[in-house]
């Protein structure tokens, strides 16, 4: 069993159930039961609940692999460890304000940096 991965899986599926009732919550409060409705206040948990369905697949994917591979133990522990780093902070940057923020920017950083840094490492493995 890929166990290092089994790790950051659960712990970003216990981020997307958070974040998708936070979704739900919003949709109570303004009252409309299926996409946004006219309510723009509905937009900002969609998105911020939408982006992490958006990266966490392909870095899950692409840890797995490394995993698999045999990477060595620490290095998937620091990449997923700062992933979920970035995810949350993220989340928690874009909920606060529409704008930019410390949260937002740093944990797109991190997001994209942990998908780099396993796509290189392992087309380089690849070789």
């Amino acid at each position: 069993m890929a166990s290092i991965t089994t790790l950051y899986a659960a712990l970003l599926g216990l981020l997307y159930i958070v974040l998708a009732y936070m979704v739900v919550r919003a949709r109570d409060r303004n009252e409309i039961t299926l996409g946004l409705g006219d309510k723009e206040q509905l937009l900002q948990p969609v998105r911020v609940h939408a982006n992490l369905v958006e990266y966490a697949p392909i870095f899950l994917i692409l840890l797995l692999l490394a995993e698999l591979g045999g990477s060595p133990g620490w290095l998937l522990h620091l990449t997923g460890a700062l992933f979920v780093i970035g995810r949350v902070l993220h989340a928690v940057g874009l909920s606060g304000k529409a704008g930019a923020s410390f949260g937002r920017y740093w944990g797109t950083v991190l997001t994209w940096l942990m998908i780099l840094g396993l796509s290189l490492y392992l087309l380089f493995r690849s070789f």
